[in-house]
């Protein structure tokens, strides 16, 4: 059996390190250890081939919402000149071929064992190593083990009353059926109206016979624009690597949009229009992380720019009501996930598309034939998507037994949110290294930048572990106090935290409210950690010799 299948074998084996995971964390991570350090590395997959989320993201619709010249690896120059993406956005079956096609280049599968959990982590003080465990009974001995889990990979399914009733198929877009589902014919009920919702709905739309979805929160959604890019765009983009990387690595969000200098409240409204109109024609993340930095901040200048948006999507929606509801009410513009738009707004004038408001109505119970409101009004339907997202950043990790120093459990720590050190490492976790954790900017990014960025970093923390004979590595309790409080202080002079969203866990009862990501941004996290690197890992402890972290950690310098 080889080592790229699932073994129900209980075997143990020691390597230097085990990752969790195979999607672009997981692969970047393998290849940086094994093949540009030397060492011995494991990659355990619970799926039954690599691409992480993309591996399970398969419903209709799916697609990134990073351009695809940028929605890849950049450190391997020939990988990136020589890789073509067919359209803007590429969807979910493309960016698996492509992260199969990355596997294949590197021979990564060789050291991936696939259909197989990790149950468990727990490091042994005496010996200074993990142990990890997966569902198939196997222990793996690691000097380091790496999350590659992702944010967005642990499923949310709200505990509706009465789910195991319904007698028609149940599916969630997290979830897909690897083989597609036929909707032809068929009556379809979806809940949910977040990302997946917003690029399903249209695609489903096409083959059902009819379509209600169920909306708690109207989302602000942008045109994608979807479409193949023009060959001289390519052609000069592809001749640009370098210009591309530096730019991208050195930007606010890993794509090349730049915030205006002066803010949505500053310009004349025929000037503020006028760029607003440019960048909805443009398509993409332009109006949201293109535009104005005071959005983000001042209620006065978001209330200008959602005032354009609401006014698109009145224009997109014939039916006055509908459109109403699919104006959102009590949030800023910004401060949720944005979605790109491939026909949202456009499905709702089809006569079999219909739209429920079960944030003033809520569901009570799902029935055997569909669902029953607050009120008693029931719809029925043939079968059932949700929609209903992820537990994200946090929930991945909390699902695996971690266990640190004196068998401290992770999900314990976190218990009141996230508590990590640049969101790479958690106090009392040595040797544990979390890829695009909590508290770093992650899931404000472009993600395959943070990821690069990360993986490079725990590559250099490793190499030099190993260069001066060291054994463990982890942050100070000061270091990761002051990181949490300052993530907190930067998220709270935003209009961030004013909004229920994931980034908030707002959408898991009971979960913390607490604000996950980090706002200092790519390009100065990127500075930042570098910084601490050249001052001799300030804010981390080296075999328990600690180097304090310096004013400058807990500064906020947002790149223009």
């Amino acid at each position: 059996m080889t080592a790229s299948t699932r073994s129900t074998d209980a075997t143990t084996s020691t390597v230097d390190a085990v990752i969790i995971g195979a999607g672009f964390s997981g692969l970047y991570m393998l290849h940086k250890l094994r093949d540009e350090m030397g060492l011995r590395a494991r990659v355990f997959e619970t799926g039954d081939g690599v691409g992480g989320t993309w591996y399970w993201n398969r419903y209709p619709g799916a697609r990134s919402d990073s351009d695809s010249y940028i929605y890849g690896f950049t450190f391997d120059r020939e990988l990136w000149e020589t890789w073509e993406w067919s359209e803007r956005y590429p969807g979910s079956d493309e960016i698996r071929s492509y992260l199969e096609h990355v596997a294949r280049r590197f021979d990564l599968t060789r050291d991936i064992t696939f259909g197989t959990r990790v149950d468990a982590a727990t490091f042994d003080e005496d010996r200074t190593v993990w142990t990890v465990t997966t569902d198939t009974g196997e222990t793996v001995t690691a000097t380091y083990v790496i999350s590659a889990v992702g944010a967005l990979s642990a499923s949310n399914t709200p505990r509706f009353e009465g789910l195991d009733t319904f007698a028609g198929p149940v599916f969630h877009t997290g979830h897909w059926p690897h083989e597609g589902v036929d909707f032809a014919g068929q009556r379809v009920g979806m809940i949910g109206s977040g990302a997946s919702a917003v690029q399903a709905t249209p695609e489903i739309a096409a083959q059902a016979r009819e379509l209600t979805v169920f909306q708690r929160t109207a989302n602000y959604v942008v045109p994608a624009n979807n479409g193949p890019v023009d060959p001289e765009v390519k052609a000069g983009r592809r001749s640009d690597w370098a210009g591309i990387r530096k730019r991208i690595q050195e930007s606010n969000f890993g794509f090349e949009l730049y915030l205006q200098e002066s803010g949505a409240a500053d310009v004349s409204d025929a000037e503020r229009e006028a760029l607003l109109e440019d960048y909805w024609n443009r398509g993409g993340f332009h109006i949201w992380l293109g535009s104005y930095a005071d959005i983000f901040f001042s209620t006065e200048a978001n209330d200008l720019v959602r005032r354009f948006l609401d006014r698109k999507i009145r224009d997109k929606v014939h039916d006055p009501r509908t459109a109403e509801l699919l104006v959102p009410k009590g949030h800023p513009f910004g401060t949720k996930r944005n979605p790109l738009d491939s026909g949202y707004f456009e499905a709702f004038n089809e006569p079999h598309v219909h739209l429920v408001d079960v944030k003033s109505n809520p569901i009570a119970a799902i029935t055997p034939d569909g669902l029953r409101l607050a009120d008693g009004v029931e719809y029925t339907f043939d079968t059932l998507v949700l929609a209903t997202g992820f537990d994200a950043m946090t929930g991945p990790l909390n699902r695996i037994d971690i266990r640190g120093r004196g068998g401290a459990l992770l999900r314990e720590k976190w218990a009141e949110g996230p508590r990590t050190y640049l969101g790479l490492m958690s106090h009392g976790y040595p040797n544990l290294f979390t890829i695009t954790g909590p508290q770093s900017p992650s899931v404000l990014s472009n993600m395959p930048v943070s990821i690069e960025q990360h993986v490079d970093y725990v590559g250099r923390i490793i190499a030099d572990l190993r260069a001066r004979g060291a054994a463990v590595i982890e942050p100070t309790k000061e270091a990761e106090d002051g990181w949490c409080t300052y993530n907190q202080e930067i998220a709270h002079a935003t209009l961030f935290p004013t909004a229920d969203t994931w980034y908030m866990g707002a959408n898991i009862p009971g979960k913390p409210r607490v604000f996950m990501p980090n706002l200092d941004f790519v390009g100065p996290y990127r500075a930042k950690c570098d910084q601490i690197a050249a001052n001799g890992w300030e804010g981390f402890a080296v075999d328990g010799e600690a180097t304090p972290a310096g004013e400058h950690v807990y500064t906020w310098a947002v790149a223009g």
